[in-house]
């Protein structure tokens, strides 16, 4: 049986090496975050507001993004697999029966996924180190920059005038104000 994303690996694949978040890269953060944010939003399509559709469409996003995801690592093995059966747990609700069959093509043998706890949120994997800020020249949208979160306002200053297609549109004017909304926006008035 082919399966897409790494998914067939069964207890070899995953199972064998827990994820360990110190050793992480950039990508497989990035994947992971994204993993614990659709367990937050299906969990609050399925739990509160009864909207399968829109947990159905959060999946989705988080397969493509499995798809994308192209890192044989011991620990990028790790991630996908924690990602499967995240999935797999999220799926259970609205697919039983195909849940159940991934659940056990996942490496847990003929263990029910009924007596499985629902996947939890690791605050931890939602943080995250860089983010993009819109660049603006007088209220036009003009580049965007990526920033680690700690980085100081004046530092993002300098990043957001030296952004290649700002500084073409500013072609040495001066900016008379530079406002820095903290992961949001750079706004240029000139």
């Amino acid at each position: 049986m082919s399966f897409p994303c790494g998914a067939g690996e069964g207890a070899e694949g995953g199972r064998g090496h827990a994820v360990d978040t110190s050793l992480l890269s950039a990508t497989q953060k990035t994947l992971r975050r994204q993993v614990h944010e659709t367990i937050e939003k299906v969990s609050d399509d399925i739990g509160r507001r009864y909207a399968f559709n829109t947990a159905i469409a959060a999946l989705m996003e988080l397969l493509n993004a499995l798809g994308k995801f192209d890192d044989s690592s011991d620990q990028g093995r790790a991630v996908r697999h924690e990602a499967l059966e995240a999935m797999v747990l999220l799926l259970n609700p609205v697919t039983p029966h195909i849940a159940h069959a991934l659940w056990q093509v996942l490496g847990h043998g003929e263990t029910l996924i009924e007596d499985q706890a629902w996947p939890t949120v690791d605050a931890s994997a939602l943080t995250k180190d860089v983010v993009t800020l819109a660049v603006q020249v007088n209220g036009k949208l003009r580049g965007t920059i990526d920033v680690a979160v700690s980085l100081p306002k004046d530092a993002i200053e300098r990043l957001a005038l030296a952004e290649p297609k700002v500084a073409d549109f500013l072609a040495g004017q001066t900016p008379k104000k530079i406002i820095v909304v903290p992961g949001k926006i750079v706004n240029i008035v000139v």
